[in-house]
């Protein structure tokens, strides 16, 4: 079993992308992966995924990364603290990584560039496909995510 730990701020435009996903994994679930809201503070969620204990974890969140909107990367663990990542969050990413690394041996940080995050925008339409692509990638998932690196 995978875990998907979707994380973001629907009331933020494009940063409730993470929460897109968890909502289309709710309405179609895939086998073999369980989806938990981490909303703005996912590292309240980090006991629940040790108790499911399972094989590979995938956070997915809007992540700043100079790339046009939608554009999605797999970011290494060593760039999340150098780079500027756009964050609604109490604690940087590359933290919670490290807490989930202690007792899980893959984990993967997939970000979607934002175009507008702004309090009580819409996400756009361009985030939204990224959301969906980001949804078929876990459809088809072999030996890890499909996206370029960064």
């Amino acid at each position: 079993m995978n875990v998907v730990l979707c994380v973001g701020n629907s009331m933020m435009g494009d940063d409730a992308a993470g929460i897109m996903l968890y909502e289309m994994l709710q309405k179609a679930p895939l086998p073999n992966w369980q989806a938990i809201n981490g909303g703005s503070m996912p590292e309240n969620q980090v006991h629940i995924i040790r108790q499911l204990k399972p094989e590979c974890v995938v956070i997915v969140d809007a992540t700043e990364m100079d790339l046009p909107a939608g554009e999605i990367r797999i970011i290494d663990k060593a760039l999340i603290a150098d780079m500027f990542i756009m964050s609604t969050h109490n604690l940087p990413l590359n933290f919670l990584i490290e807490q989930l690394e202690q007792e899980i041996n893959v984990v993967h940080f997939i970000g979607i560039q934002p175009d507008i995050v702004s309090f009580m925008f819409p996400m756009t339409p361009c985030v939204k496909q990224g959301v969906v692509q980001i949804y078929d990638a876990l459809k088809n998932w072999q030996n890890g995510p499909h996206f370029s690196s960064l």
